[in-house]
């Protein structure tokens, strides 16, 4: 959302500095003064819950890998020995698993704003295109990470997962054995594979990082999308982001982390598996293969299939269609709110999500497999079938002329003289700048 810069150095050093390298100025414009809708919920305040976990898993992961041992002889003591050897080390490593699962957790939420609000039609496509990479970079970090453990799980959740890229076979005999092989190292999951997963672990994070910076510049050019989907129009729908919304994602940022302590104080290994306690053992299988909690989705998706190529392709298709959401939505209405049939479907896939990331963690059998299915299917026909077709027979709800209005109500759009031409400002208008005014004091 372009406007004009109101940065004014106070020293002649700030001078100086703006002159050549105008950072000050580059933070002032776009997260001091930055016009944001008037009208965002706290669903909003993820972006920055988000930001703040990525920083805190990159610091935390600094440090523990400080410690760690990537050899398959020592991967797993040296986890123990930061646990109980290294000061504050329990405190270290809990944060950063715990983190994970937080960081997850904020994701899908944002994920699903976006979804209901429709943030990823035009024109933020690339924004929309942007969070779906950093969804996928975060995926396979998460995977990398939970290696390292080197726990019972963890290792046959690396070897079951890479073992999936084995079905290329039957696509082109020998090229899915020579690429698991390529990934492992040799002929099963061993060092070099710990290796290998350690190094890439380290560095997606700045990877994430870079593209993050890339998110937000996107989301800056056209602005904010805010609950109605109607556009900014005037300056009385916006308000200067320090200090309504810095506050705003503060106080959202406090509550969250008070969930995080809870976890990482009084339960930790909540949302784990115990068999990672476990050294892993190449010649004992555990009864049942799960991975962590977030990907529990997909991983009932992979099973669904009884094809074992097709299970894969499946599974990698229900991440790759997020990123041509934008195209097959073909309402003209961005916010769920206002489209009353899309909403009941919106809401079922919800549910489904909800019901794979359950289904995912039972053993993969009777009804479960079934219902998995059924599930796999409104899935896919949510995203390939009910949004093209919805969006050109639903017959949404009026509009509110305008951010202000959707807030202050009708009355705040009108004035006591005659309509000014189409135009005009709020603020030059008499009952405009009263309702503008009015609305400053309640923000």
């Amino acid at each position: 959302m372009a406007h004009e810069s109101t940065y004014q150095p106070t020293s002649g050093f700030a001078r100086w500095l703006d002159s050549r390298l105008p950072i000050p100025r580059l933070v002032h414009d776009q997260f001091v003064v930055f016009p944001a809708p008037r009208n965002l919920n706290y669903l909003w305040t993820f972006g920055a819950i988000l930001s703040f976990l990525l920083v805190a898993q990159i610091a935390t992961g600094i440090v523990l890998a400080m410690h760690y041992q990537p050899t398959t002889a020592d991967a797993f003591n040296s986890i123990e020995k930061i646990m109980r050897d290294v000061n504050w080390g329990w405190l270290l490593r809990y944060a950063h698993a715990v983190g994970a699962s937080m960081f997850f957790l904020a994701a899908y939420i944002h994920m699903f704003r976006g979804l209901y609000y429709g943030s990823y039609k035009a024109p933020r496509e690339i924004l929309w295109i942007l969070g779906c990479l950093i969804f996928l970079l975060m995926i396979a970090t998460a995977f990398m990470g939970y290696s390292l453990v080197w726990g019972q799980m963890s290792f046959w959740a690396v070897t079951v997962i890479t073992n999936l890229f084995s079905s290329l076979d039957s696509v082109i005999p020998g090229f899915g054995t020579m690429l698991v092989q390529w990934i492992w190292g040799g002929f099963s999951v061993g060092e070099p594979t710990l290796n290998r997963l350690f190094s890439l672990h380290y560095l997606f994070p700045f990877i994430i990082a870079g593209v993050v910076v890339l998110h937000v510049w996107a989301l800056h050019i056209p602005g904010s999308n805010n609950p109605t989907g109607v556009d900014v129009k005037t300056s009385s729908d916006t308000l200067s982001f320090h200090p309504y919304f810095t506050i705003k994602d503060g106080f959202a940022a406090v509550m969250f982390f008070i969930l995080f302590a809870g976890l990482v104080f009084y339960a930790p290994n909540y949302l784990g598996h115990s068999d990672n306690y476990i050294p892993a053992d190449p010649l004992v299988t555990p009864a049942h293969i799960v991975p962590e909690w977030y990907f529990l989705p997909f991983y009932a998706i992979l099973r669904a299939i009884p094809d074992k190529l097709m299970g894969v392709i499946a599974m990698f298709a229900s991440i790759a269609v997020l990123f041509v959401i934008p195209w097959l939505d073909t309402s003209r209405i961005r916010s769920v709110s206002y489209r009353p049939i899309f909403k009941w479907f919106f809401w079922l896939f919800i549910i489904s999500c909800i019901a794979l990331g359950y289904l995912g963690a039972q053993v993969a059998e009777g009804w479960y497999v079934f219902f998995s299915r059924v599930f796999t299917a409104y899935y896919f026909a949510f995203f390939l079938l009910v949004m093209p077709i919805v969006g050109l027979i639903e017959k949404p709800k009026r509009l509110p002329g305008s951010i202000t209005e959707s807030v202050l109500g009708p009355q705040a759009s009108s004035a006591p003289v005659a309509k000014p031409p189409k135009d005009s400002s709020v603020d030059a208008m008499p009952g405009g700048a009263v309702a503008a005014a009015a609305a400053e004091g309640r923000a």
